[in-house]
């Protein structure tokens, strides 16, 4: 467990002293909500309808920009190659910096969404909705990412081909994130959204370590 924790605390700080990246990841997503508005017209009532999908679609493409940070540097200083010897198993190492890539690169995204939710025109029901279906599937995104950073590592232009693998994995979390804000989408169907989309965070969660562990033992052979 200490070693665990001592990954986890790691990736954080080297993720705190780039924090020209993770300004950039939260400018991108307020972009996103800037932007939307400006090309839609001012229809406020249009705009808050299309609120949700615009927030979600914003999370996903920032966090594309984050995922050569999962692995990439440890992989070109090697490190992750030392990891693999490491006293606990390769795939609780993965696992911790599942979670330090979460806290360093999707929390500071959540922590923005007042502002976004201010320039979509969201009502305070529907941005309460908006955080916890963002906190509730976004690790899925995050799974998912990683098996696709992890895929891709070796390979150059790595960062512009692990978006397209993981795409069609993360379709269904935006279907389901964007349904679980809705308050308009039915009785019980936004509900039911919340926890397929927890259903499908644990699953990834749960079954990737093992899959990225895998793909990464595959690329450094």
């Amino acid at each position: 467990m200490r070693v665990f924790l001592a990954i986890i605390k790691r990736d954080i700080k080297l993720a705190a002293h780039s924090i020209g990246d993770m300004l950039t990841l939260i400018l991108f997503f307020i972009m996103v909500g800037v932007l939307v508005p400006i090309a839609i017209g001012p229809d406020k009532e249009f705009l808050a309808n299309i609120a949700p999908g615009i927030m979600w679609i914003a999370a996903f493409l920032s966090s594309l920009l984050a995922l050569d940070r999962i692995f990439r540097p440890d992989h070109e200083d090697g490190s992750l190659l030392a990891m693999r010897h490491s006293a606990i198993s390769f795939e609780l190492i993965i696992f911790a910096k599942l979670i330090a890539h979460w806290i360093s690169a999707i929390l500071p995204l959540i922590l923005a969404t007042p502002m976004m939710a201010l320039m979509l025109n969201m009502d305070m029901r529907n941005f309460i909705n908006s955080v916890i279906s963002l906190i509730v599937g976004t690790p899925a995104l995050i799974a998912f990412g990683a098996v696709g950073a992890a895929i891709t590592v070796s390979l150059k232009r790595g960062g512009l081909i692990a978006p397209v693998l993981i795409l069609p994995l993360s379709l269904p979390i935006l279907i389901f994130g964007v349904s679980s804000i809705k308050i308009n989408v039915g009785a019980g169907t936004q509900e039911a959204a919340l926890l397929i989309l927890a259903a499908i965070s644990l699953i990834a969660v749960s079954l990737t370590p093992f899959a990225t562990a895998l793909a990464l033992r595959l690329t450094q052979e």
